[in-house]
């Protein structure tokens, strides 16, 4: 269980799409309700192997936007267990020449996950 009500009702959204979009909305906007949950940590540890895939993506995400707005990142968002062994694309139609330039182009909250999207895709942020 993600433990965060924000996080959990997009977790349980049926398309991702959809809920990191949401997100997206949500970071945009510069929620106060979710950006006061995102300062209590999560226990990673509640968590299954779903959620803790879909966090990863999430924790990049909220990573990036905090960086790009000067706001402090809380310390659960960079755990290790929120990092893939392989690299994730989000977009799974990229040729093998653009999964090489979004590895060498993104910014580090995304590299060090091992989460890789189009910043073009979130430019909402």
């Amino acid at each position: 269980m993600i433990g965060n009500k924000y996080l959990q009702e997009l977790f349980k959204c049926p398309d991702e799409d959809t809920a990191l979009n949401q997100l997206l909305e949500l970071l945009r906007s510069k929620d106060a309700k979710l950006m006061d949950s995102l300062a209590r940590p999560v226990d990673l540890n509640l968590c299954n192997h779903e959620e803790i895939i879909f966090l990863t993506k999430v924790a990049a995400l909220v990573d990036y936007y905090l960086q790009l707005h000067g706001i402090e990142v809380p310390a659960w968002i960079r755990d290790e267990k929120l990092e893939f062994e392989r690299p994730y694309y989000h977009s799974q139609r990229l040729s093998d020449f653009e999964k090489f330039k979004l590895q060498y182009t993104n910014p580090s909250p995304f590299k060090i996950r091992n989460v890789y999207f189009d910043l073009k895709g979130i430019e909402r942020i």
